[in-house]
């Protein structure tokens, strides 16, 4: 067997961040990188950067100024099916298959600040987003490897932010989107890998807001970025293999989220 190493970052502009891109990769050198949050058109995206970076197979969905979802991977890329988890049809999904495994790399909206859907249609957007995930994964037969990634924008446990109690009505941490993540792992027969790795009470962040003034002394975070595996592939996890490269939010003109990490046995 071999080693397949895929990392998520939402990186809040790659051509903003190409630099940070090109450092993680020299230091880390995945094998399949997953970004969200892109911000650019498909003919946009800085590809010569990538190729340089080792990272010439790119499957990219690009959006004109907001969204957008890119993997790019050592290996070669199969586009499959993407699973219609947008209503807006936004660029929020990609999905390949690379060495055997299928990954889905998804953005899930945000919600917007006022977890109401009849006052804030962003909200109510973001559960119809979580709702169609939670359909496809439930409905998905194969035991074949699938790997999900990505920004999915909700911190679901009570170790998954700074203050649980603190942040009940504040999105990304309510009851009724803890509880869709919930369903999702449930029914989809999905396995939360970084509780498998740093299980809880450890708290694990992977997003820290730029409007707080010093991140690192109050560390308010949230862990919004996800590596999920079904059941059947999760045994080929590598545990010690996932990391959070927090020293990332630290970096010159950073995202708010950092890396995750993760490798398998293929």
């Amino acid at each position: 067997m071999t080693r397949l190493s895929v990392a998520t970052w939402n990186i809040n502009s790659v051509r903003l961040r190409a630099g940070l891109v090109q450092r993680f990769v020299e230091q880390h050198r995945p094998d399949v990188l997953c970004l969200q949050e892109i911000k650019c058109r498909n003919g946009e995206f800085p590809t010569a950067a990538f190729t340089e970076m080792g990272l010439p197979h790119l499957h990219i969905r690009g959006q004109k100024g907001w969204h957008g979802v890119a993997i790019a991977s050592r290996l070669p890329l199969e586009e499959v099916e993407e699973p219609g988890f947008c209503r807006h049809e936004e660029a929020r999904v990609a999905a390949v298959k690379v060495a055997g495994v299928t990954i889905h790399n998804l953005y899930v909206p945000a919600g917007g600040d006022e977890p109401d859907t009849q006052i804030n249609p962003k909200f109510d957007h973001k559960l119809s987003f979580l709702e169609r995930m939670e359909s496809f994964y439930s409905n998905r037969k194969s035991a074949d490897p699938l790997v999900v990634v990505g920004d999915l924008n909700v911190a679901p446990g009570e170790h998954d932010v700074w203050g649980h109690k603190q942040l009940l009505n504040v999105v990304s941490h309510t009851p009724v989107e803890t509880d869709a993540m919930g369903r999702i792992l449930e029914r989809g027969g999905l396995v939360d890998l970084a509780r498998v790795a740093r299980p809880a009470p450890e708290k694990v962040f992977s997003w820290w807001s730029y409007r707080s003034p010093d991140w690192t002394k109050n560390d308010r975070g949230r862990r919004l970025d996800h590596i999920w595996a079904n059941a059947d592939f999760t045994p080929r996890f590598i545990k010690e293999s996932f990391a959070i490269h927090k020293d990332a939010r630290a970096w010159e003109k950073p995202s708010d989220h950092v890396p995750v990490v993760a490798a398998f046995e293929v």
